[in-house]
């Protein structure tokens, strides 16, 4: 595969980058690990210092976040903090693969837009990293509701990319499955699928859910909602913080409730790390042609 590149340095991170670089050394590349103190070895992988990694490299990828609130790569496997700033003069005139463009671009301004591209901006990335989140979400219920999947009356609130995932594999498990939208051509589509199709603002009519899994990025289930939630169901709410839960709430009304986030990278870090792999390898291929 010619991808215009030889050397990747994979700076920071937690186990998805640790897949993402075995993947990338077994298609043959030449690839360093920096910021990975807690790891003694890995076949075809040379461990460096985060400063002697990007120095090294002629391809760097950040992970996932690449930036937290404090300025620093977020980098599990170390045991000093890895300032991005610090990084930036390691970095100049190399390619860089990030995610969250924007906040990296603002902690470290000097680095050259045209060769920072976001991974996590790609849809190939976001559809592929909604079926590994939807599997994780499902297989949290599957290990906290008490009864079987098959037979319980099932909601997925929200029909975007994980909504859709999880109607995908939920199918499988014959459950009676309410699907909740605001477009009306979303709830025609969760009809045709074999669904019942509810809008998203007349939840309060719904109630005797098992399970639940919430994708909306939005607070949807407010006191009045969750008090017609059973105390023997599960709330799995997928939403980016704060969520879609009023959480004080649920804990005064027993609910058992997980705000399960980053699901990816706890759940199936192998196939999420090589999501990120195939991601830069298709941008890579796109500009290399």
């Amino acid at each position: 595969m010619n991808i215009g590149y030889k050397t990747f340095a994979i700076i920071g991170g937690d186990k998805r980058q640790l897949y993402c670089a075995r993947a990338m050394a077994d298609n043959g590349y030449d690839v360093i690990l920096g910021g990975f103190d807690d790891v003694i070895s890995m076949r075809g992988v040379r461990l460096m210092s985060p400063f002697e990694a990007a120095q090294s490299a002629e391809v760097i990828i950040l992970p996932l976040p690449s930036v937290d609130a404090n300025g620093n790569v977020p980098a599990r496997f170390s045991k000093t903090c890895i300032e991005l700033s610090s990084l930036c003069p390691y970095l100049s005139g190399k390619r860089v693969f990030c995610s969250m463009k924007e906040k990296v671009l603002k902690v470290a301004p000097c680095l050259n837009p045209q060769l920072l591209s976001d991974y996590y901006a790609r849809e190939d990335f976001v559809l592929s990293n909604a079926y590994v989140t939807a599997e994780g979400a499902v297989k949290i219920a599957l290990e906290k509701y008490e009864g079987t999947i098959n037979g319980a009356k099932v909601l997925v609130c929200g029909f975007g990319r994980i909504g859709k995932a999880l109607v995908h594999i939920l199918s499988s498990f014959s459950p009676k499955l309410c699907v909740s939208a605001r477009k009306s051509e979303d709830l025609a589509a969760i009809r045709m699928l074999g669904a019942k199709a509810v809008r998203t603002d007349e939840l309060l009519e719904e109630e005797g859910f098992d399970i639940i899994f919430s994708t909306v990025p939005a607070l949807v289930f407010t006191p009045e909602i969750l008090a017609k939630i059973s105390s023997q169901a599960i709330l799995i709410d997928l939403a980016s913080a704060p969520g879609s839960v009023d959480f004080e709430a649920a804990d005064r009304l027993n609910i058992d409730y997980v705000h399960a986030l980053s699901l990816p990278g706890k759940s199936s870090p192998k196939t999420a790390g090589e999501i990120i792999k195939d991601t830069v390898y298709n941008i890579l291929k796109e500009e290399y042609r």
